[in-house]
């Protein structure tokens, strides 16, 4: 192979990577502003707004108090996402015509997120199904996004390209979060109210999302296949990827550690304006600061993160990651109401954290996918991820329904991460990896 063919190829590459960056800084300021600060809270006083006088709403005709309506929509959406997930999947490897599935998803997803501008008065029911549309499509287009991954980068690179998408994702929500606390907290100088300035932040999330999405989809590759199957197998093929797992159960073993300690953290990210918010009393503001102040250690903890690896090993440096998690939240347990500053120093523990040990353990299951099983797998994965992460936040609104107390709510999201601490650390990941037909790198 000719120099001049190398640099072509290394040049191609490096294009597709910059341009699936960008999917993570299209889409990640749905979760920080949308999920992370400001629909938690709003779409509760939505909810308490149409309660009865014992605090109830009744969708479907069942109870369910105000205060748990948001965690139990999260639930619902993850559901959701679950079924649409092996189809879509499914498709992306049998046609390789992974775009327009990215393209639908995201466009699908912004558009609910857009929608949120119309959630005012005692619409409690309209935010919840924006809310089940908006967080399925991300789920799902995250599916298509991470299977891109063993395509565009070499085992030696994904450490570092996955970190740097990470990276990307929080400089998105740090540079919205800043726009979005402007407009927040100058709302009366912009002739807007208080409700509308959040409504507008809630909708801007969905434009920024479908507008930067324009940007991967014009530089990412399609691998087209020779024969297609309909989608309608995409079960059939779940339960084909179920059964070739089977095989290699270490690979399964991965998945299964991962399912628990990352539902751990999706329910953090999703119920963490809540309880500062409902149990804390904090302001919208101090929230808003809060989670920018988690979005700028996010980039410096999952570029970070990704040096240590290199170092130590994904492995090793998730495990630590998982320990931290847990003190975080054990500390958490004991902030004092009313007290801003706490929650700050509990923010930059979750922010130092938490890019790193999504991006890794991203980057480590790329390693133990066998090669042409891209998509199949990672929606298995992202079923892992996202599809599989309603326990959590299951967990979340029982334990409130039943204490009244979002201190134990929070407390018992520990277990997530105790267990998978423990499950990872049986994990032999270069045995793994070999297992999946893959190199084994020098430091994993």
């Amino acid at each position: 192979m000719s120099a001049d063919t190398v640099r072509t190829e290394v040049f191609d590459r490096k294009r597709e990577q910059r341009g699936w960056y960008f999917y993570d800084w299209a889409c990640s300021v749905y979760s920080t502003s949308v999920l992370t600060v400001f629909l938690g809270p709003y779409l509760t006083s939505v909810a308490k707004s149409a309660a009865d006088a014992d605090g109830f709403v009744h969708p479907l005709g069942i109870p369910v108090r105000a205060g748990s309506f948001f965690a139990y929509c999260v639930s619902a959406s993850v559901i959701v996402s679950i079924f649409v997930m092996p189809l879509v999947g499914a498709a992306a490897d049998r046609t390789g015509r992974k775009k327009p599935m990215l393209a639908a998803c995201a466009y699908v997803g912004a558009a609910a997120t857009t929608g949120l501008f119309f959630l005012s008065g005692d619409r409690y029911l309209l935010g919840g199904l924006l809310l089940i549309v908006a967080n399925a499509s991300v789920a799902v287009s995250m599916v298509v996004y991470n299977s891109y991954l063993p395509q565009i980068a070499p085992p030696e690179e994904r450490d570092r390209v996955s970190s740097r998408g990470w990276a990307f994702g929080y400089a998105a929500g740090s540079a919205m979060l800043i726009v979005n606390l402007i407009l927040f907290t100058g709302h009366d100088s912009f002739g807007v109210s208080e409700s509308t300035a959040v409504r507008i932040c809630l909708a801007s999330a969905g434009l920024w999302w479908g507008a930067f999405t324009l940007v991967p989809l014009a530089r990412l590759r399609d691998r087209h296949k020779t024969s297609a199957a309909p989608a309608v197998h995409g079960w059939r093929q779940l339960a084909s990827t179920v059964r070739d797992m089977r095989g290699k159960p270490l690979t399964l073993s991965f998945l299964l550690a991962y399912l628990i300690y990352n539902d751990g953290i999706q329910t953090v990210i999703s119920q963490a304006s809540v309880y500062g918010s409902e149990e804390l009393g904090l302001s919208q503001s101090t929230l808003i600061t809060a989670v920018l102040m988690v979005q700028v250690l996010a980039v410096a903890g999952a570029l970070g993160m990704g040096r240590l690896a290199r170092t130590y090993g994904a492995k090793r440096t998730i495990l630590g990651s998982l320990v931290a998690w847990t003190a975080t939240l054990g500390a958490g347990y004991f902030l004092p109401a009313g007290a801003p500053v706490w929650f700050f120093v509990l923010a930059s523990g979750i922010g130092l954290v938490l890019g790193g040990s999504q991006a890794l353990s991203r980057s480590l299951f790329s390693h133990l996918v066998p090669p042409g099983k891209e998509a199949e797998y990672f929606s298995a994965y992202e079923m892992s991820d996202r599809g599989m992460s309603w326990l959590g936040p299951l967990l979340f609104g029982i334990t409130y329904q039943l204490t009244g107390s979002y201190r134990d709510a929070i407390i018992s999201l520990v277990a997530f991460f105790v267990m998978g601490f423990a499950l990872l650390a049986r994990v032999p990941v270069r045995q793994a990896i070999s297992d999946a037909g893959n190199p084994v790198p020098e430091r994993i």
